[in-house]
């Protein structure tokens, strides 16, 4: 089940901007979910309930979320068992709907493991058609939209960083091969200041803010194009989305 882009906190969005009838009308008929969050999924159903009415009032409806990995990304004990519990309503011959926070389930998001449940089990999967900021961003930058990589988050570390957006920008340049990234809010400032000051004058960068969002843009040009343009910090709320083409 697609979610919107803003997690659930612009209260001007219309919902029927962003997702197609049928998802609202199969949104509002789910009384089980499983959600990577419980709260951001009930904004997006209070907004399901102002178009179309849901089969059970928000509070009778099951949502549980997804098992959250302990500290250092290994899995914690039962971690088997939560997953397969989250999938027993299916099995007892429910419709489950799975969510993000924003956007597509399991695409840069959790929820693979469920779904791979799910036909191990014998279990059909629909996916659903909704915003993927991805793909948005993909779409708008103007680069390889024909071979593209999702490399997700880069080191922390300043060095392992450094040496990461360089083994990518090679990576891009030798196939021609669009690499995209993401980062927390509050770090997009930081990461682009990494991405100026690492890549090569002629690589091309994209950068993509708060698609689908009031305000929303995408800006792509040469890394010496954009250190020219002298553009304004990046706004730490509000996702973005990197891409890199050498």
């Amino acid at each position: 089940m697609p979610n919107t882009l803003d997690f659930g906190v612009d209260d001007s969005l219309d919902l029927r901007t962003v997702l197609p009838q049928r998802v609202i009308e199969t949104a509002a008929r789910l009384t089980h979910w499983a959600a990577e969050n419980a709260k951001t999924t009930r904004a997006l159903l209070k907004r399901v309930d102002a178009l179309t009415p849901l089969a059970q009032p928000l509070q009778a409806l099951h949502i549980a979320e997804l098992p959250r990995p302990a500290k250092g990304g290994k899995p914690a004990g039962d971690d088997a068992v939560a997953w397969r519990a989250l999938l027993q309503p299916a099995l007892d011959g429910h419709d489950l709907g799975l969510i993000s926070e924003a956007g597509l389930p399991a695409v840069a998001d959790p929820g693979a493991r469920l779904v791979a449940l799910a036909h191990q089990a014998g279990v059909e999967v629909l996916p659903l058609s909704g915003p993927s900021s991805l793909l948005l961003a993909l779409a708008a930058s103007g680069l390889n939209g024909q071979s593209f990589a999702f490399v997700g988050y880069l080191p922390v570390d300043g060095a392992a960083k450094t040496a990461r957006i360089r083994e990518l920008e090679a990576l891009s340049a030798k196939a021609q091969q669009t690499q995209l990234l993401i980062e927390t809010p509050y770090r997009n400032e930081a990461l682009r200041q990494a991405l100026l000051n690492t890549l090569k004058p002629g690589t091309r960068l994209s950068i993509s803010v708060g698609l689908t969002l009031p305000g929303g843009w995408t800006h792509t040009a040469t890394v010496a194009d954009w250190k020219r343009g002298g553009s304004a910090a990046l706004p730490d709320r509000i996702p973005a989305v990197f891409a890199i083409l050498g």
